[in-house]
């Protein structure tokens, strides 16, 4: 063998090694900041329901307090957890009597369960739709509830802060949960509904220190 190619085999395979190992110390850093912590900004977020009233009409309402985050590689659009809890005491219906009620045992007994909790388990992407299967806890009963959402995208705001936006949308029988309180209209319908509709406009900051 030519003693220049012998130089250039030998450089080349130095060259690899180098490299190698380059990769090998730069790759885990990049995956590990792909996945970052986004929290619940609940000033620009809803989280609200629609329960069917007296069959002809539905009543809707929404929770004023509650946090969460998301772990979201916002690049890839997967997500490592979903996890959210609800102050279940802030419900507002507009209406002070029937909020109170909603308080009590013949609901959600806020009392002796005051907070409503959500966690991702899996999820699947279907096109731009995210369909995602948690648990959640309501009343200490822990049942899995599927929500369809999407992944509104990511954008900045004049503060410097990263914010990306999902919606959701899930249905759950209060019934699976303890709810069992109703009455009987005169026609034979019932006044409140057992199947309640689920809406969720969220909006998160990406941490600064996760």
């Amino acid at each position: 063998m030519p003693k220049g190619d012998g130089m250039k085999i030998w450089s080349d395979w130095l060259r690899g090694i180098v490299m190698a190992g380059l990769l090998v110390g730069f790759f885990p850093l990049v995956a590990g900041a792909e996945t970052a912590r986004w929290d619940i900004d609940p000033d620009h977020s809803i989280i609200e329901f629609r329960v069917a009233h007296m069959v002809v009409s539905k009543t809707s309402g929404r929770f004023l307090s509650y946090r969460g985050f998301v772990d979201l590689d916002a690049d890839a659009k997967t997500f490592k957890a979903i996890e959210a809890t609800i102050n279940a005491e802030s419900i507002n219906t507009n209406h002070e009597k029937r909020d109170a009620h909603l308080r009590t045992a013949d609901f959600l007994d806020v009392k002796q369960f005051p907070t409503i909790t959500y966690r991702m388990k899996t999820y699947q992407k279907e096109g731009d739709t995210y369909k995602v299967l948690g648990n959640l806890t309501l009343r200490g009963v822990t049942k899995d509830v599927t929500l369809m959402g999407t992944f509104n995208g990511v954008t900045k705001d004049p503060w410097g802060n990263t914010r990306a936006g999902f919606t959701a949308e899930g249905t759950l029988n209060r019934k699976d949960f303890g709810m069992i309180w109703n009455k009987t209209l005169d026609n034979g319908g019932l006044v409140v509904g057992d199947d309640v509709q689920i809406r969720l406009d969220i909006e998160c900051i990406k941490a600064k220190n996760p």
